[in-house]
């Protein structure tokens, strides 16, 4: 396994934990949000690296609510499926959303995979690694419900919000959910 390095970034949203490996950057999570930290190796030393700077400028320019031109060097792990789905939240233009039927549809047809479940995708998008980057907040469910995001609803309106997407017409999850 490679070593694995984290910085920090301090986001209008809260802070943020960033980490990467020699390949590229590997995780972006709110502190504390479902799922955190997920895959990152308990022996990860803080190091200032190239990839962190880029992804530093790139939060940058997204929250000053601009799209972000830069590409910064991912290193995705995971099944083939879930490489799938972050290929497919990656095409997801910035300012706009798709649900995760849509992608199961795209994801059927571009691999001839038959029929992929919506709630297979679901659980690919909810396990997403590199928040924001990896724009999972802009998958929605069907008859535009925002379903969960693991750094909190909260945060995934104001992510869209942020991008000019208007979420008046978003139907929010119950609390129960």
């Amino acid at each position: 396994m490679d070593m694995q390095y984290i910085s920090h970034y301090g986001s209008p949203l809260g802070s943020i934990l960033l980490a990467a490996d020699d390949i590229g950057l590997t995780g972006l999570w709110f502190e504390g949000q479902h799922y955190f930290a997920r895959g990152l190796d308990e022996a990860a030393e803080e190091k200032d690296l190239p990839v962190f700077n880029q992804a530093r400028s790139w939060l940058d320019i997204y929250f000053a609510g601009k799209e972000p031109q830069l590409k910064i060097p991912l290193h995705i792990t995971g099944s083939d499926f879930f490489r799938k789905v972050t290929d497919a939240m990656l095409s997801i233009p910035y300012g706009r959303t798709i649900t995760y039927g849509e992608i199961a549809s795209a994801i059927s047809e571009k691999h001839c995979m038959g029929n992929v479940s919506a709630r297979a995708v679901g659980g690919a998008v909810g396990h997403n690694t590199i928040s924001i980057i990896v724009p999972c907040h802009r998958v929605i469910g069907a008859g535009w419900n925002l379903t969960g995001y693991a750094g909190g609803i909260d945060r995934k309106i104001q992510l869209l919000k942020l991008e000019g997407i208007d979420t008046a017409s978003f139907s929010l999850p119950q609390a129960n959910q």
